[in-house]
């Protein structure tokens, strides 16, 4: 279950956080467990995020909320929602493939277009562009989405995936693993807005909510 930390120096928020900073450095992979369901693997993986939320140093909930969280809210665990085997097409589309992704805090960031993955929900073909920066690892990408969710059940700058390729270069696109940037939690970071692109015309009720 791909969801590893990432060590970004963009410029940061005007307290020096970045949204990326310590999204994930408690979370673990938990599926590759034999005798685990992936319904299993999900909530296990959620309790660990929740119980980093709650008592690490690093938590970017506020300490003085800490006391009474009582984790995060999800949409329940879709396995349909779960996406194996996708290939990264080359991007074909007419933007620029370097560009810059306006922040939460008015600043900008330098990303590039690595490519289009392209999927169905209940029939209906969809495609997100996935995104690289100079402070991710090579092989990972960073996709941010909007969907009809998005403003009311979820964070109205979108949600974000983070992806790394399976062995055999392909790829799994898993919105059960969609989170909300930290400035959800405080103001102090500085996320990454959903570019138009990336905005989904169909509900995706999988992941985090509001």
């Amino acid at each position: 279950m791909t969801d590893q930390p990432h060590d970004h120096d963009h410029d940061h928020g005007h307290d020096g956080h970045d949204e990326h900073e310590h999204e994930h450095e408690h979370d673990h992979d938990h599926g590759e467990h034999q005798h685990v369901s992936y319904e299993e693997a999900v909530d296990a993986f959620r309790a660990d995020k929740d119980e980093a939320f709650r008592t690490a140093d690093d938590s970017p909930v506020p300490i003085e909320n800490r006391s009474g969280w009582l984790g995060l809210p999800y949409f329940p665990v879709d396995a349909s929602m779960r996406f194996d085997g996708l290939t990264l097409e080359p991007y074909a589309g007419d933007q620029p493939v370097s560009f810059e992704i306006e922040t939460t805090d008015g600043r900008r960031r330098p990303y590039t277009r690595a490519g289009t993955f392209r999927f169905e929900v209940h029939g209906q073909p969809l495609q997100l562009t996935a995104y690289t920066s100079e402070t991710y690892p090579d092989d990972q990408l960073f996709v941010p989405f909007m969907d009809a969710t998005t403003g009311h059940e979820t964070y109205g700058a979108g949600r974000y995936l983070d992806l790394e390729p399976e062995p055999d270069g392909a790829y799994s696109l898993d919105f059960n693993l969609a989170y909300h940037p930290l400035c959800v939690y405080d103001p102090k970071y500085s996320c990454p807005v959903t570019p138009a692109e990336n905005r989904l015309p169909v509900r995706i009720e999988a992941g985090e909510r509001l």
